[in-house]
């Protein structure tokens, strides 16, 4: 399976190429098209894996794609809680890696 086939939005895309990714890893193969559906899911896997990519891309899809249908004010569009400010800050990290060519 490729990027191509989870049906990304290029600015996704182009970021995730950016990244050096060149095919997701079994838990984003998996955990990616649930997500964009916005059902809800839970994945374990190894450290290491690309589980934060996994619900990190989705997450941005479906932000910029409400985003071109937004009226009103905006309001809180995602809540990740996480065990550590470490943590935190990688995944921050992540979703600006991965949203870089968005506009959000």
């Amino acid at each position: 399976m490729s990027f191509e086939s989870l049906q990304l939005i290029e600015p996704i895309a182009k970021a995730l190429q950016a990244e050096g990714y060149t095919k997701p890893t079994p838990i984003q193969e998996k955990a990616i098209p649930v997500l964009l559906e916005r059902k809800d899911l839970l994945g374990c896997a190894q450290t290491g894996t690309g589980k934060t990519a996994a619900f990190a891309i989705p997450i941005l899809q479906l932000l910029h794609q409400d985003e071109l249908y937004k009226k009103g004010p905006a309001g809180i569009k995602a809540l990740i809680l996480t065990p550590t400010r470490e943590l935190a800050i990688q995944i921050g990290d992540s979703f600006s890696a991965y949203g870089k060519f968005l506009r959000l």
